[in-house]
């Protein structure tokens, strides 16, 4: 409840740019890596593959982003288009903003003790995300299995 209503301000205070908080946050990265590919925004954003596979199509489509060659053929990297990089530069404004509000709200000791919480458990989140994702591609698991009580 408290993240969507979170989000909520943000997206209400982006409104002006057309991007909603996700689609900032997406560009914002973009931007500062140059280029990225799917597997790095994923990590990077803790977001999940479906909502930003989702996103990242609407910010092709709307021409904010664009697709280009990389070394490895298999790999689908991103950068700004000049669109994007416009839509960023006006979204930055509105985003302090709402940071701002944020940080009025709660005050600053609240907000470094929120921020250092929820640091703790992205990094649970992205280290669980990541155990599962090599089980998923077949590698052992790091955790050793249980013996079974019973002889066999």
């Amino acid at each position: 409840m408290a993240s969507r209503a979170v989000t909520q301000l943000y997206d209400d205070d982006l409104r002006p740019s057309g991007l909603r908080v996700t689609q900032y946050s997406i560009l914002a990265m973009i931007a500062r890596m140059g280029e990225a590919n799917l597997r790095q925004l994923e990590d990077t954003l803790a977001i999940d593959q479906t909502t930003l596979t989702r996103s990242l199509n609407l910010l092709e489509r709307d021409r904010v982003i664009e697709r280009v060659p990389h070394s490895d053929g298999r790999i689908k990297a991103l950068r700004l288009t000049s669109k994007g990089r416009r839509a960023l530069e006006t979204a930055r404004p509105l985003w302090a903003r709402a940071q701002d509000k944020v940080l009025r709200e709660l005050g600053t000791t609240a907000w470094a003790d929120a921020q250092r919480r929820l640091a703790h458990l992205l990094r649970i989140a992205v280290k669980k995300r990541k155990l599962s994702r090599g089980r998923r591609q077949g590698q052992p698991r790091s955790v050793p299995r249980r013996r079974s009580l019973v002889p066999g």
